[in-house]
């Protein structure tokens, strides 16, 4: 960045105000959005009327009954390529061990602690502020070419109905990039995993459990797609990508049998499958499908059906894009250090890149690992500031002249 660029950034950082990104951190928190339940209604609208009193566009729209996607927009009269932030603002359930109410915020030193501050409504927060500052930015006469949007999903932690509704009803225009404001302790992440699962049901034949043979135990069947699963699992191991290393299966939930003294006629499997970027989820059901079928285990009174039930894609952006070096580069601009590499989790980024064609990156306060979908999940403050700047010179980077 050249000298008068990077001094009217600096300038415009020095304005995001600590007790701004608190404040609107604490508020959204202090709004239960839990899903599954579909509640984000009222936590979009407290994050609505924050826009709106910062000036910028703000356009709602339902997902779903009840369930509305937020765009809120700066600079929209710019005709440039503009920048995207993406957020969701469900989160999970509280869950037990929390030490005080999970929806009432509340300190500890540098700490904001309360569901959903790391994932991801502190990062929504320093989106906004940072966007304020945009604004300021353009009212103070800095030539920025294009818009700078907030986009805000419902139902990400389950099925991914907003940011279907994000893909079927995108924003106006053209985008440079999109930076999802996920919790990565401020690292960028130029790729992502997708995620998928499965239904696996089982169909067997009863019979009395003193003469088995008489049936065929959907259980067995059941035991039997699971070392079929393992065996694929073991194959995509020995061939790992350097940056997003490779998919993985997980059995997360079963159930199955009648009782104790019966051969079970019946067993359903609910399945994972991470996604290599470029996967087709439909692909691996059908493959998924034929080993069973080559194993002989769809056979003898044995019926096991595949159906794929949530697909989100992967994604990878080129280490040298100018979306991954400028949001680097803003990072340790605004005093932290960070890295660049791949990511385990998943996120809504994965449609943005593959669906609508923008370039993506994931950076964000707070630790996905260490906080996220935990006991007194908390963010550092100091974090939020850093993230709000750092999102702030990565706009002034990509649109200013």
């Amino acid at each position: 960045m050249e000298p008068r660029r990077r001094e009217t950034a600096d300038a415009s950082a020095a304005t995001i105000d600590p007790a701004e990104v608190e404040a609107l951190t604490c508020a959204l928190v202090a709004v239960p959005s839990v899903n599954p339940g579909g509640t984000e209604e009222a936590a979009v609208e407290v994050l609505a009327q924050a826009c709106r009193d910062a000036g910028f566009e703000v356009q709602v729209s339902e997902a779903a009954p009840g369930r509305p996607n937020l765009v809120a927009t700066v600079n929209g009269d710019a005709d440039g390529p503009g920048l995207m932030f993406l957020g969701h603002s469900d989160v999970v359930p509280p869950g037990p061990g929390w030490t005080g109410d999970p929806f009432v915020p509340r300190r500890d030193g540098d700490l904001i602690i309360g569901r959903g501050a790391t994932d991801m409504k502190g990062g929504i927060a320093a989106a906004v502020v940072a966007m304020k500052a945009v604004a300021q930015a353009v009212a103070d006469g800095v030539d920025v070419s294009g818009p700078v949007r907030l986009v805000v999903t419902v139902d990400e932690e389950e099925h991914g109905v907003g940011v279907r509704h994000l893909v079927e009803h995108p924003p106006a225009g053209e985008h440079l990039g999109c930076i999802v404001a996920e919790p990565t302790r401020l690292e960028v992440v130029r790729g992502c995993r997708g995620a998928s699962y499965f239904d696996v049901e089982v169909t067997g034949r009863a019979a009395h459990s003193g003469r088995p043979s008489d049936g065929a135990s959907a259980i067995d069947a059941a035991a039997r797609v699971i070392e079929v699963i393992g065996a694929d699992q073991r194959r995509m191991a020995a061939d790992p990508d350097p940056l997003l290393g490779f998919g993985t299966w997980n059995v997360g939930t079963i159930q199955g049998g009648q009782g104790i003294s019966v051969v079970a006629p019946s067993c359903s499997m609910g399945v994972d499958r991470r996604l290599m970027p470029g996967e087709d989820v439909h692909e691996i059901g059908r493959r998924l499908s034929d080993e069973i079928r080559s194993a002989g285990i769809d056979s003898d009174g044995i019926t096991v059906s595949v159906t794929p039930t949530m697909f989100l894609p992967g994604f990878a952006t080129p280490e040298d894009h100018p979306l991954v070096t400028a949001t680097a580069q803003a990072v340790v601009d605004s005093g932290a250090p960070t890295s660049v590499g791949g990511w385990t989790a998943a996120c809504d980024g994965g449609w943005t890149s593959s669906a609508l064609g923008i370039p993506t990156v994931v950076m964000g306060p707070g630790d996905i690992n260490g906080q996220a979908h935990q006991p007194d999940e908390s963010v550092s403050l100091a974090e939020l500031v850093t993230a709000a700047q750092a999102y702030l010179r990565v706009a002034l980077a990509l649109l200013s002249d």
